[in-house]
């Protein structure tokens, strides 16, 4: 069982294992080892690179955020017709339909040129996308042209986030201590709901300040624009980082394959088990996300008839439970293995759902608590998944094999959550369609985990799939 106080595994500079299957020669010693947190200087730089990747995925998560949050304003300003919430709710969705275009793009890129590159031009592409919706003429000012250039400025946005999400993960964990990368790569994910609730909080404050009349008028742009600053931000910390110490390792010790191009063929025929293990995983992943945390509000107001300022206080208030436990539980990977965290998170979802949703039917107190059940057992998988889908791929293939295995699944079955929610519970009349839709895409997820290999604690240098029981049959030879 993997322990945080092994002390070679914050300076990994000995030898580091092959983690292929079958064997192979030992990988060569580390010219860049990665930062130790016994010493000041290692510290500060393992807290610059989480500043830096969590701060795009906070970007990246204020977007959804806002839109998820903001959609009946979204549908009057754009889409004032009949089925309006439906078409906002498809504009959304149509954002991650060109995401795995992103993640073409950019992943192989990643791993060519390198993390740091690709990160400050998705942060720039993501941040000004989101900023200038903010800015965009609705449709009583021009027409058709509004929400075309909505539906165009999302379709931006998505395809930045193709490679923000995969990289920021991926840099996060090449930066981290092998032993401490549930723990650190957990900031990531806290990351990403600071940014949900930064863009759910600045709804409320908005809301609450300005009326609701203001508020669909013009004072849904504000939240938007503050994607302009935050997005500068985040260029700067990263800006002031050498790419990983592992993707540095891969330059000097295997020319070749760092500098040739990721083809998607052999990507697709040499590592075909970890990008299915990984779209499983995404599956059940994603539409647990983008139910709970996007669709959620939506939800509670169309299907419960709360108020918009009691749907975003309830919402608000469980991502904030979620946030105070997300490093504990990613510290907690650390020593019982990301594996036990899964199989705890999608068995706990698929006996909870129904019962959670049923609850949230009752009033604002019971729907407090189903909510904050469901995101505590989500925790569980959201705190580790920095930490397990980079070790899934091999250095030279790892921004690749993780961008685009993860915005696929995600384009098909994450973004299309709130709108295949919807349309379901409109088609049948079953408000338990949410509930339904988690169980099935934990079953998917529990397939999966089945064939995914334990990585916690273990190397992911070198250009082999790494996992632990590599590690052991090395380490005995």
């Amino acid at each position: 069982m993997p322990s945080d106080h092994n002390p070679p595994e914050d300076n990994p500079a000995g030898r580091i294992p092959d983690g292929s299957a079958g064997g192979g020669g030992r990988e060569p010693e580390p010219q860049y080892a990665a930062p130790t947190t016994d010493t000041l200087e290692g510290r500060r730089t393992i807290r610059k690179a989480i500043g830096a990747s969590a701060m795009g995925n906070a970007t990246e998560w204020f977007d959804y955020g806002i839109y998820a949050v903001a959609v009946t304003y979204i549908t009057a300003n754009f889409f004032p017709t009949e089925g309006g919430v439906a078409f906002a709710l498809a504009t959304f969705a149509i954002s991650f339909l060109v995401r795995p275009l992103g993640g073409l793009v950019w992943g192989p890129l990643g791993d060519r040129i390198g993390r740091k590159s690709i990160l400050a031009l998705t942060i720039i592409l993501m941040a000004g996308a989101t900023f200038a919706i903010g800015l965009l003429p609705t449709y009583d000012m021009i027409g058709i042209w509004a929400p075309i250039l909505l539906i165009v400025l999302r379709m931006v946005q998505g395809f930045s986030t193709g490679g923000e999400y995969g990289g920021a993960a991926t840099f996060m964990a090449e930066y981290s201590p092998d032993k401490k990368r549930g723990f650190f790569g957990s900031f990531l994910e806290f990351g990403t709901l600071f940014g949900f609730v930064l863009g759910t909080a600045l709804v409320l404050f908005f809301q609450i300040i300005l009326g609701q009349e203001a508020m669909t008028e013009w004072g849904w742009r504000l939240p938007f624009l503050v994607a302009g600053p935050m997005g500068l931000i985040g260029l700067y910390l990263r800006s002031k980082l050498e790419d990983t110490p592992v993707f540095r390792d891969l330059e000097e010790h295997h020319q070749e394959e760092s500098s040739a191009k990721t083809e998607l063929k052999d990507l697709v025929v040499k590592y075909w088990k970890p990008l299915l293990t990984m779209a499983g995983l995404v599956i059940a992943l994603n539409v647990t996300n983008y139910t709970l945390l996007s669709y959620m509000p939506t939800y509670l107001q169309t299907e419960i008839n709360l108020s918009a300022n009691s749907a975003l206080t309830l919402t608000l208030l469980g991502q904030l439970a979620m946030m105070v436990v997300i490093p504990f539980a990613g510290r907690f990977s650390d020593k019982v293995g990301r594996k036990p965290m899964w199989w705890a998170s999608l068995g706990g979802l698929f006996v909870a759902a129904i019962p959670m949703y049923l609850l949230m039917r009752i009033n604002f107190g019971s729907a407090l608590i189903g909510f904050a059940v469901l995101g505590l057992l989500y925790v569980l998988q959201l705190a580790t998944i920095s930490a397990t889908f980079p070790a899934m791929f091999p250095t030279q293939v790892r921004y690749a094999g993780f961008a685009i295995t993860y915005n696929v699944a995600t384009a098909i079955f994450g973004g299309t959550a709130p709108l295949v929610n919807e349309l379901l519970i409109q088609s049948t009349g079953d408000t338990l369609v949410p509930a339904y839709y988690m169980m099935v895409a934990c079953v998917v997820g529990a397939v999966a985990l089945k064939f995914v290999p334990e990585t916690a604690g273990c190397s992911i240098r070198g250009t082999k799939i790494p996992s632990i029981e590599r590690d052991r049959a090395e380490a005995g030879r």
